[in-house]
């Protein structure tokens, strides 16, 4: 791992922070609690507390009770976690009803359609998804998307459940606070400290858990160690997962194109976590973290096979094989500073990071008598970065700052046998590009009775400077600056009566690959250009609602949102037509994009141990492009979950019922053939568990348990209703799942 420029930026890490220091550290009476887990002085203004919401730290980079923020968070704690027991992030968002995680059924060729290869591709939120929703884990973004041709790789793998601690998910225009990218909203997660085990004064503490499920065919195995000794304390945690294809109900089993059971496929993943943290004083903490995650999908592309017939086309497909690897290694360095009684800064923290990621995907095709063919792909990125905030309490005002600086070098590489007419291997389908990010926030969050006030601005300048080194294209810079404003306000009006709302702005910088691309295939008559004109994407955002709560029994949640885009990018055919096979695509500002939907949140705590919780989400959302509209396939159906929890003793379990809704067709962009528009649907899951005793305990899943045959609208976007390999696309039908777990 290149670790190029990191004493200058460790340097920083350990400055900057000390510099912020006004007084004297304050002796601490409990020397083994997280810096990050106290709270405000009492004597600070601040919301009333939330006994029995979440705590959030996504929505403006603060701690705040989920019910005192102006928008929509999802908090996932550890604890849910692990009642989940989730093997993706697909599994563990299942049940919130505006987001999805893509993944389309594996059905790609050597040298052309890229269908399924990027796996879970990306989260959706509120109908925006890939590059356009921030993932970041503990502050460093995960890498993003990127498609060419037969290679596609996801985001959505890149993280590993079991070495969280927790997931937001934060709904809105995420610029003001962690600048480009999070037009519909982020992804934030932390993985595992010390401290998330290390409890009631434990100076040694771990698990270790063995699962398998059916739906993959898959075992994983997960342990984790913490350690104390006086002001050092340690964290290893590790996790495999060795499966297969994940089921789905297709029946069809032929070894050509026609057939509709998935792939025969091997796949091995595993993720390291290592942290050492050093406690200098009772004020400053330096805690560094090693990760390593690494992911190798090995598939017998049957459905690449051609179908065959007496007399064979020379190119017939025969065989088709693919061996796809993906990894991401992390080095960072955080410094942490903590001084309630501070007449100035009271905290801040500064970090950090070095983070390189690479996707290789490499197919062999045995053709009939033509020459055979193999592509291989690279895609690399080289992130390095620094973030520094801090906070100062000053009356009713909580001041939170901070700088964001990040550079990151971007390449890919496509190589092989038997290239397209008119290319030469090996090729680069952009330039290597270094993406420069920097950027500045300052947010003030004010509290007056039962009114908070937050607004909050952020200055951002980006760059993008490429390298012709190995490129024929014509390749451009492209540099510009955005300032996102955000306002919110909360009224407590009463317990069962408390309005919000919030007005926000993002942007999104272009990708490399969008600024500048050639490609050309004059056999198929169709080539891709750059363009060094495209503007950043722009968001401009209202949310309004409501919250309440009955006694201590009942919560719930209201909300409208309403996002307009403007020069919103999406790949086009900028000349040409089918009939004359000399069609040109570029990534474009198309002139406007809006989406709007309602959303409603309730949970009963029917008695103890017992609880009920409902949701419901309705979105609809269009483009337009010279004054026509056209619906977004992006935005997702009604859904609506019902879910049932009981815990009590050493028992716990839950049901749940998702609903969804069928896609109209007057909601469908199609082309010249009408793309697939499935059923509504209803799925119930059940799951529960058992503790033994303090160290052992088993849980066990049942998902899909009337083995119910449906279609996800996300898994089968742009797929034509004419298809006949339909069934490929289908969810999995009934699943177990069991897990043996044992805490020490």
């Amino acid at each position: 791992m290149s670790l190029r420029q990191t004493p200058v930026a460790l340097a920083l890490s350990v400055a900057l922070p000390f510099a912020f220091a006004q007084t004297a550290p304050s002796a601490r009476s409990d020397d083994s609690r997280s810096p990050a887990a106290t709270p405000t002085p009492a004597s600070a203004s601040t919301p009333p507390a939330q006994p029995l919401g979440d705590v959030t730290v996504s929505a403006t980079r603060t701690e705040r009770a989920t019910a005192s923020v102006p928008n929509t968070v999802t908090v996932i704690t550890r604890k849910d976690l692990d009642r989940r027991d989730a093997r993706d992030l697909k599994d563990l968002l299942s049940d919130e009803v505006d987001l999805s995680v893509k993944a389309m059924t594996p059905r790609f060729t050597a040298a052309g359609a890229s269908t399924g290869r990027a796996g879970n591709e990306g989260i959706n939120i509120r109908g925006l998804e890939g590059n356009q929703v921030l993932m970041m884990v503990d502050g460093i973004r995960v890498p993003q998307s990127f498609a060419f041709g037969p290679f596609a790789s996801g985001r959505a793998d890149f993280v590993d459940l079991d070495s969280l601690s927790t997931a937001e998910v934060l709904r809105g225009p995420a610029s003001t606070s962690y600048g480009s990218d999070g037009l519909a909203g982020a992804l934030v997660m932390r993985t595992l400290s010390p401290e998330d085990l290390l409890k009631d004064g434990k100076t040694f503490a771990g698990y270790t858990k063995l699962g398998l499920q059916t739906v993959d065919r898959s075992k994983t195995a997960s342990a984790a160690v913490a350690l104390r000794s006086g002001d050092w304390s340690s964290l290893i945690q590790a996790s495999i997962r060795r499966g297969h294809e994940t089921r789905n109900q297709g029946d069809n089993d032929a070894s050509n194109s026609t057939r509709t059971a998935p792939n025969p496929t091997d796949i091995d993943t595993h993720n390291v976590l290592a942290k050492l943290a050093y406690r200098v004083n009772a004020a400053h903490q330096l805690t560094g973290t090693v990760e390593v995650r690494e992911r190798k999908i090995d598939t017998d592309v049957l459905t690449g096979v051609s179908v065959p017939t007496a007399t064979p086309a020379s190119t017939a497909v025969i065989g088709l094989t693919a061996n796809d690897r993906m990894d991401r290694r992390r080095v960072s360095l955080e410094h942490r500073y903590e001084d309630l009684n501070a007449t100035w800064i009271q905290q801040a923290t500064t970090h950090v990071y070095v983070q390189d990621s690479k996707t290789e995907q490499f197919s062999a095709e045995d053709r009939y008598t033509a020459a055979d063919r193999t592509r291989y792909t690279r895609y690399e990125e080289h992130l390095i970065g620094l973030s520094s905030q801090a906070q100062t309490q000053w009356n009713e005002h909580r001041l939170s700052y901070g700088v964001d600086v990040s550079r990151n070098t971007i390449e890919a590489t496509r190589d092989g046998t038997v290239p397209p007419a008119g290319e030469t291997f090996p090729s680069r389908p952009f330039p290597k590009t270094r993406y420069q990010l920097a950027g500045a926030f300052l947010q003030d969050e004010i509290e007056l009775g039962t009114v908070s006030l937050i607004p909050a601005l952020r200055f951002e300048h980006y760059q993008l400077t490429p390298s012709t080194d190995d490129y024929t294209g014509t390749a451009v810079k492209l540099s510009d600056r955005a300032v996102t404003p955000r306002l919110g306000a909360v009224w407590r009006a009463t317990d069962w009566l408390q309005p919000y709302v919030q007005w926000s702005q993002g942007f999104r910088a272009p990708t490399p690959d969008q600024v500048n691309n050639a490609f050309a295939n004059p056999l198929y008559g169709y080539s891709s250009i750059g363009n060094p004109d495209l503007k950043p994407e722009h968001a401009n955002s209202w949310e309004l609602g409501v919250r309440g709560q009955w006694g201590s029994t009942v919560r719930w949640q209201l909300s409208a949102y309403d996002n307009r885009y403007r020069d919103f990018i999406s790949q086009q055919v900028v000349s040409g037509s089918l009939a004359t096979a000399n069609l040109v695509y570029q990534y474009i500002n198309l002139s406007q994009a809006r989406i709007k939907g309602v959303e409603a949140r309730a949970v009963w705590d029917v008695a103890p141990g017992l609880s009920l919780q409902a949701a419901v989400a309705h979105a609809e959302g269009h483009s337009t492009v010279d004054g026509v509209q056209a619906p977004l396939n992006t935005v997702q159906p009604l859904r609506a979950t019902l879910k049932a929890r009981y815990e009590r003793d050493d028992w716990s379990g839950w049901a749940s019922l998702q609903h969804s809704n069928r896609k109209k067709a007057s909601d469908i962009s199609s082309g010249t053939t009408p793309f697939y528009a499935p059923g509504a649907y209803d799925v119930v899951d059940l799951g529960g568990a058992y503790r033994f005793n303090k160290t052992l305990s088993l849980s066990a899943a049942v998902t899909n348990l009337f083995d119910r045959k449906y279609w996800r609208w996300s898994d089968v976007t742009g797929v034509t209703a004419n298809s006949t390999v339909l069934d490929s696309y289908t969810a999995p039908g009934r699943a177990l799942q069991l897990s043996l777990r044992a805490d020490f």
